[in-house]
């Protein structure tokens, strides 16, 4: 029977660090579930204080890190997500300064409670959607100093706020120290794709995963396979840098890894490879006077799997 590790939401950290002591260790590849909680807790103190001075939980908590037998640097953490579980409801705020609605939205704070029942996320009275569970942080160790888990994306993963870390896909994450260290955090009930207000349906929860360990493997940056698709993460200031490492890394993918001279990959990816920019964190540390302002970005490109056969 496959074993599953519950690590609660008391071992959690404000960001991912290789002197971070690890809560477990485990042996990749032998299917070995582990199940991250997750908390809340800012969001309700946001919605009672509305003022970010009196917020004393950690924004975004990781739980963990694990630390993962024969992981090196130069290697990549394939991460399967197999199921999220969530409460029964998450979090709509508005954090004056945040986002990409600060003009409109103003110096007000907002904070709404969104009830989450029977697959169905309750929006406003009037429109509901479905359950579309993600995990937005997710990671491990950098080789120095310490990642947040707010702003920005890192090489090694973090607060990417990607819907594609869903249940069903596989996030790879570049290892940069021994063991890996991976911590998982941030839950949406559902976001779309950008996360235009920097906070999606926020919600507490808990994540189940199982790791295994591509030696050698090289990658700059994570990528994603769902499963339909392989997604790479550029990330990189400005823009276009971004798009460029996501281009490039694809392209690099089909090559190195599919057996496609290089000709056949540039032909096939201007016609079947896309882009679109990802979540809303930046890929540069921001500015500590806006420390919710974006500096960088995180550009996506995917191609079906159907062209990787």
């Amino acid at each position: 029977m496959t074993t599953t590790h519950l690590i609660t939401k008391d071992h959690a950290h404000a960001g991912y660090s290789a002197d971070h002591e690890p809560v477990l260790t485990v042996e990749p590849g032998t299917g070995e579930r582990i199940t991250f909680e997750t908390d809340d807790a800012a969001y309700a103190q946001m919605e009672e204080h509305r003022d970010l001075a009196r917020v004393t939980a950690t924004i975004n908590p990781v739980t963990g890190p694990v630390h993962v037998e024969g992981a090196e640097p130069g290697d990549a953490l394939a991460v399967t997500i197999h199921d999220i579980e969530m409460a029964e409801h998450g979090w709509s705020v508005y954090i004056p300064g945040a986002g990409a609605l600060t003009r409109p939205m103003g110096e007000e704070w907002y904070v709404r409670r969104v009830p989450v029942r029977d697959g169905r996320v309750t929006l406003t009275d009037r429109f509901d959607c479905e359950v579309a569970p993600m995990i937005g942080c997710i990671g491990v160790a950098p080789a120095r100093g310490e990642m947040s888990t707010v702003m920005p994306s890192y090489p090694t993963g973090g607060n990417m706020d990607l819907t594609d870390a869903r249940p069903g896909s596989t996030v790879y994450l570049p290892v940069e120290v021994a063991g890996a260290r991976l911590a998982i955090g941030d839950l949406h009930a559902v976001m779309a794709r950008g996360e235009s207000s920097f906070v999606a349906i926020e919600i507490a929860g808990r994540a189940t995963v199982s790791v295994d360990l591509v030696k050698g493997m090289g990658l700059r940056a994570p990528r994603v396979d769902t499963g339909d698709e392989l997604v790479c993460v550029g990330l990189g200031d400005p823009v276009q840098d971004s798009i460029d490492r996501a281009y490039e890394d694809l392209f690099a993918a089909l090559t190195d890894e599919h057996g496609y001279s290089r000709h056949d990959a540039y032909t096939v990816m201007s016609a079947v490879a896309h882009t679109e920019l990802g979540g809303p964190t930046g890929s540069v540390a921001p500015d500590p006077l806006h420390p919710f302002r974006a500096v960088g970005q995180v550009t996506l490109a995917r191609i079906a799997k159907r062209y990787l056969s």
